[in-house]
């Protein structure tokens, strides 16, 4: 009987054990074999990842109220040239014959800003012409008058006489984003009006560093082609935000890079013409580039973005701001400045005498200071590739003379720019210059075959005589 109350014991006891060691055990280990994988934020300190589900790909973007708001106010443009000679070879050596006529010497598209029929193109659209021919997209044709014109913007102000046109409001480039949806609309005639859809690539893009005068276009990836210059970039709203200008192609077709003069830019040009008949261009009055890597290493920078100030021009806004050389422009009204181009985009929306808030960094410190632009007066002796600006009296009584005109800029890759560029010009074809209208009267009024006679004096004080043919 003891035995078997003590084999009884002995049972339950292993039973309980057995039982324990599987609660202990086993469904410890089948519990922890159902965990759940912790969410991607936790498991992202090496390489940051998104898996969230049901995420939408794609665009809501509707363009179709844009394109509608639009098409009609864009307009093919005709450059005529109008000929009255002979029709053939027989003609032009034993005469008769002659007739009139007219031919087509250019085409490309505009854009109707004002209901009574302002357009605005591309300067190189109607370069030349002796008549210009404007047709809408309802084929109603228009003979256009040039109002004005800026080669260097590229931009050109036309007019027909109408009433009720439908037209494209101006936007605001500065707000243009990275990324955002934008339509290219052109009239290139034979296609009637077109509309294509990309993005903004890229902003303050400009073409041709070496050149002169900065450019600042906005890039797109929109179609682009021949005959849809001057036509109208337009963002989803269907407001304006810049003007088709030019392609990068080996070619001559659309390869992938557009680019459009900003609409804040081109209207600042076309209220100027219809103001003053001309463009206003206000400046800062420094002269530098671009902050790069070898600008860093070289001037020891603690920046690797912005403007450096290489020269302050004497009695400029700048200098009564208190801008000096080597300080480093970042901001200008709040609009971040990288680079160049973003300097010179933003600057050239703006006229003489408006004030901006200048953010720049000197000694490691950021400062700011208001500009008030003073006016920017050049004048380009293209034949000779010069251009030539008012001096003041510090610079000539640097060069200890009395009147003159400084050479600005050069022009010509083929000139020594490091040793024509500012020097005073004090004689052209042996008349006194004193300032760019006695340029212009000379170079303006002269034969195009006479040879320009150029009298300056050099960084050492020295006269010097130069003549062009």
């Amino acid at each position: 009987m003891k035995k078997l109350a003590s084999l009884l014991i002995v049972s339950v006891l292993g039973g309980a054990l057995t039982l324990g060691s599987y609660k202990l055990f086993l469904e410890e280990e089948e519990i922890s074999s159902n965990f759940t994988l912790p969410s991607t934020e936790e498991t992202s300190n090496f390489i940051p990842a998104n898996y969230a589900e049901n995420r939408s790909y794609g665009t809501n973007a509707d363009f179709t109220e844009a394109a509608e708001k639009t098409v009609h106010a864009v307009v093919h443009v005709k450059n005529m040239a109008v000929f009255n000679g002979a029709r053939n070879p027989f003609e032009f050596y034993y005469g008769g014959g002659r007739s009139e006529g007219k031919a087509v010497q250019g085409a490309g598209s505009g854009v109707i800003i004002t209901p009574d029929g302002y357009i605005v193109t591309n300067n190189h659209v109607i370069e030349g012409a002796s008549e210009l021919e404007v047709t809408l997209n309802n084929n109603q044709t228009y003979t256009a008058e040039v109002i004005g014109t800026d080669k260097a913007s590229d931009i050109a102000l036309l007019k027909v006489d109408a009433e009720n046109l439908e037209y494209i409001p101006f936007g605001n480039s500065n707000n243009v984003k990275l990324g955002e949806w934008v339509l290219a609309v052109g009239n290139p005639f034979n296609l009637k009006s077109t509309v294509t859809a990309g993005i903004v690539s890229a902003k303050a893009r400009d073409l041709n560093p070496a050149d002169a005068i900065p450019q600042s276009f906005i890039q797109t990836d929109a179609a682009i082609n021949p005959g849809n210059s001057g036509g109208a970039l337009v963002n989803i709203n269907g407001e304006l935000i810049g003007i088709n200008t030019a392609i990068t192609s080996k070619t001559g077709s659309y390869v992938g890079y557009a680019f459009a003069v900003p609409s804040n830019n081109a209207r600042k040009i076309v209220e100027d013409i219809m103001e003053y008949g001309d463009v206003q261009q206000g400046i800062l009055g420094i002269k530098g580039g671009s902050v790069t890597p070898r600008a860093v290493k070289e001037l020891s920078l603690n920046t690797t973005q912005g403007v450096y100030v290489a020269v302050v021009s004497p009695g400029s806004g700048a200098e009564n701001a208190g801008i000096k050389e080597n300080d480093i422009i970042r901001k200008i009204d709040n609009i971040q400045i990288n680079k160049f181009s973003d300097l010179t985009g933003y600057i050239s929306s703006k006229r003489p005498n408006d004030e901006v808030a200048v953010t720049f960094l000197r000694d490691g410190r950021e400062r700011e200071v208001t500009v008030t632009l003073t006016k920017y007066e050049s004048y380009r002796i293209k034949s000779i590739g010069l251009e030539v600006a008012n001096a003041s009296k510090e610079e000539l009584r640097g060069y200890n003379i009395e009147y003159g005109v400084k050479i600005n800029q050069i022009l010509r890759n083929d000139l020594p720019a490091d040793e024509l560029a500012g020097n005073i010009i004090t004689e052209i074809n042996n008349e006194e210059v004193r300032n760019i209208q006695d340029v212009e009267r000379i170079i303006e009024g002269k034969r195009s075959s006479d040879p320009v006679v150029v009298t300056f004096i050099d960084g050492n004080g020295e006269k010097q005589r130069v003549v062009w043919r």
